[in-house]
């Protein structure tokens, strides 16, 4: 996750995460990302379930019933078990996590145990009601997947009327004060709606919005030839930095995150060091402190059957299960290999990343992708954009 206002737009200077003592339990949420000890974020797919038909859907959700839930008593166990760890967030997700019906339970568990509760939703089942049992809760934020202007994103979602009931959940959670942000996952279908998305964050208000590079898992792997190519991709990058830069300058300092392409922080820091180089000498240090990708580390998930994955993409490979031990003995078992080289990938990445100058602040980019274009986890992310001068070590 690349902070693109905290770093392009001076909204985090580098003594700020620094004055918390860079421990997650104390970091407020916007400097999580430069915290010392990368306690996980973890993500929590409460069902496989989902009342939508999106296209690049990593869990391949359908709208049936599955099983093999976690039931409510193995969730506050769980919860228990995060807590106790030191999980700074739990991110309740899906398939679409609303329609679980104790999941307004689980939440308000999580908000007792001290946990920061945040909800990853499509936004369709927000009523004012509901978002007024949210906002009393304490849920920290509403992150709602939004892939473009109407047509767009109805045809993404394959429900018609989709991109309506997403505008109406939005102005439901501004009307309880309920922290709500965008989620939008870029490729060849939507990037040309990017402008568009930028127009409403505006004009609606909207204070945090996130652009997720697309990942090839689930029935994302199917998109794999509608990712966008290296130049397409700067240009993006090129045009987020841009219109951030324009609603700040406009006095709307809206929260701008890319996540999932490491790549964006040393092309942030370049573009810096010919704008504004006093600047990106302190994004030089946010950026060390960020570490790049925390698959394994900084992040984690738990599936809806309990199994234990680096992130919500590696669902064809899991570490263990809760029903059999605890989140926090299986994310710190020195006899799993592999999670042990993820949590120091640097040490195993291959190709042009092995000789990479940016290696500790990208962190190796994305294995997933790397894994199912190449078939070999440790080889470089045919996503990373930069190019061999730009990697060159002087």
């Amino acid at each position: 996750m690349i902070g693109i206002s905290k770093l392009y737009c001076g909204a985090v200077e580098a003594s700020d995460p620094l004055r918390y003592g860079r421990k997650s339990d104390d970091l407020p949420s916007h400097l999580l990302q430069f915290s010392s000890d990368k306690k996980p974020v973890v993500v929590w797919n409460v069902t496989r379930r989902c009342n939508l038909k999106c296209v690049h859907c990593y869990s391949g959700s359908e709208d049936r019933e599955y099983g093999d839930e976690l039931t409510f008593d193995e969730g506050k166990a769980l919860i228990d078990d995060l807590a106790a760890f030191g999980a700074p967030v739990i991110l309740f997700s899906g398939g679409e996590p609303l329609i679980r019906r104790d999941i307004l339970d689980l939440i308000r568990y999580a908000v007792e145990r001290g946990r920061r509760a945040v909800l990853s939703t499509n936004g369709t089942l927000i009523t004012e009601s509901l978002a007024r049992k949210l906002r009393e809760l304490g849920l920290s934020y509403v992150g709602i997947s939004l892939d473009g202007l109407e047509h767009v994103h109805d045809q993404f979602r394959g429900v018609s009327g989709t991109f309506a009931r997403v505008m109406t959940a939005i102005r439901n959670c501004q009307a309880e004060g309920l922290k709500v942000g965008l989620r939008f996952t870029i490729n060849r279908r939507n990037y040309r709606e990017i402008p568009g998305i930028f127009d409403l964050v505006e004009s609606a208000r909207i204070p945090r919005i996130c652009f997720y590079h697309l990942v090839y898992s689930g029935r994302g792997t199917d998109l794999i030839n509608e990712d966008l190519d290296h130049a397409q991709t700067r240009a993006v990058v090129d045009l987020i930095l841009d219109r951030t830069r324009q609603l700040h300058d406009k006095g709307m300092p809206v929260e701008v995150l890319t996540v999932d392409n490491h790549a964006d922080g040393p092309y942030t820091y370049l573009r810096l060091l010919r704008e504004d180089p006093r600047r990106a000498a302190e994004v030089l240090e946010l950026l060390r402190m960020n570490e790049g990708n925390n698959s394994g580390r900084g992040i984690g998930c738990v599936s809806w059957d309990g199994a234990v994955h680096a992130d919500q993409f590696w669902r064809h490979r899991s570490f263990g299960n809760v029903r059999q031990r605890p989140f926090s003995a299986i994310w710190t078992d020195p006899a799993d290999e592999f999670l042990m080289k993820l949590k120091d990938k640097k040490n195993y990445v291959t190709g042009r990343c092995a000789t990479c100058r940016w290696l500790s602040i990208c962190g190796g980019n994305f294995r997933v992708r790397a894994d199912a274009v190449h078939g070999d986890e440790w080889a470089p992310d045919p996503a990373c954009y930069l190019t061999d001068d730009e990697i060159r070590r002087d």
